[in-house]
C-alpha cells in the first residue's frame, strides 16, 4: 500500500485557491499509486489562527465536495486540514474523506498555549482503516507527546500519520522525536509539513517517512513543494518535488 504526505504552501485564508492546489496534489498522488493522501495542518485555510473564526466550516461543508468526488473516482482516501465548527467553539480539524463512505472527522486533542484563544480541543481519538492498514492521525503539537502515539498503538494502529505546521525549531525537535516513536512502537511514521509563510512564522518543510526501526526513508527539503510516498509493502519511500503547484 502507498501512502502520500503532501508538502505545500497554502495561501493565507484562500479556501478556493487552496482547494485547487489540493486537487492538483491528489491527482499527482493518484498517478503515483497512492491510496491515502495527507496534507499539512489547516492546509485548506493555511495555518492562520486569527482567521479561524471567519474561515471555520461545518462538517457538511460543500467545500469538500470536489475532493470527495476525487476520492470516489479514484478509490483514494484524503486527509486535509480545516478549521471546523463544533457546538462550543472551533476545532483544528482533519476531515478524512473516503471513497463511497461518509468522512471521518478528527480534531486536534492537545493544543499549544498560543492556540487556546482561537480553538477548542477535540475529545476523541481515531484509528481508521485504509486497505489492510489501520492508521492513527495526529496533528502537530499533540504528536510530540509519546502518550498520543502509545494510545494509538494500543488501539490497533499500524501507521502514525502526522499533519503539522512547524517552524525550523519544531522540525528539528520532530526529527529527534518521530524516529523514537517509530522505534519504540514499531510502526512507521509519515509526516506532512507546510512550507512558506503561515501566521507569524515560515513553514520549514522536511515532510518525511520513517520505518518501524526509526530509519529515515525519505524527506523533502525546507523549500520544495511535493510528495513523500511511503510504500508499506516494501517499506521504502520516495521524495518527489512538484515545483510550482499550478493551476
Amino acid at each position: 500500500m502507498k501512502l502520500c504526505a503532501v508538502q505545500l504552501a497554502s495561501g493565507k485564508g484562500d479556501l478556493p485557491g487552496n482547494l485547487e492546489r489540493h486537487r492538483y496534489c491528489v491527482e499527482q498522488a493518484v498517478a503515483r499509486g497512492a491510496e491515502l493522501v495527507v496534507f499539512p495542518e489547516l492546509s485548506l485555510s493555511g495555518y492562520e489562527p486569527t482567521l479561524a473564526q471567519q474561515l471555520a466550516q461545518p462538517s457538511d461543508t460543500s467545500l469538500l465536495d470536489p475532493l470527495q468526488a476525487l476520492c470516489d473516482r479514484h478509490g483514494i482516501a484524503v486527509a486535509v486540514g480545516l478549521p471546523l465548527l463544533a457546538p462550543t467553539g472551533i476545532c483544528i480539524g482533519m476531515p478524512i474523506l473516503r471513497p463511497g463512505a461518509p468522512p471521518h472527522f478528527y480534531a486536534k486533542q492537545r493544543l499549544h498555549d498560543d492556540e487556546l484563544p482561537f480553538f477548542i480541543a477535540g475529545e476523541h481519538p481515531l484509528v481508521f482503516t485504509v486497505g489492510n492498514q489501520r492508521i492513527a492521525p495526529a496533528i502537530c503539537y499533540e504528536s510530540m507527546f509519546i502518550e498520543h502515539a502509545e494510545q494509538a498503538r494500543s488501539a490497533g494502529a499500524d501507521i502514525y500519520m502526522v499533519s503539522v505546521a512547524k517552524t525550523t525549531k519544531g522540525i528539528d525537535e520532530g526529527f529527534r522525536h518521530y524516529p523514537d516513536v517509530a522505534r519504540r512502537l514499531g510502526m512507521p511514521v509519515l509526516l506532512a509539513n507546510c512550507v512558506g509563510p503561515a501566521d507569524t512564522f515560515v513553514g520549514a518543510g522536511h515532510s518525511a517517512a520513517w520505518d518501524p526501526q526509526g530509519n529515515l526513508l525519505a524527506a523533502l527539503d525546507e523549500h520544495a513543494q511535493g510528495l513523500v510516498l511511503l510504500d508499506t509493502t516494501s517499506m521504502t519511500a520516495q521524495a518527489i518535488t512538484l515545483g510550482a503547484l499550478a493551476p
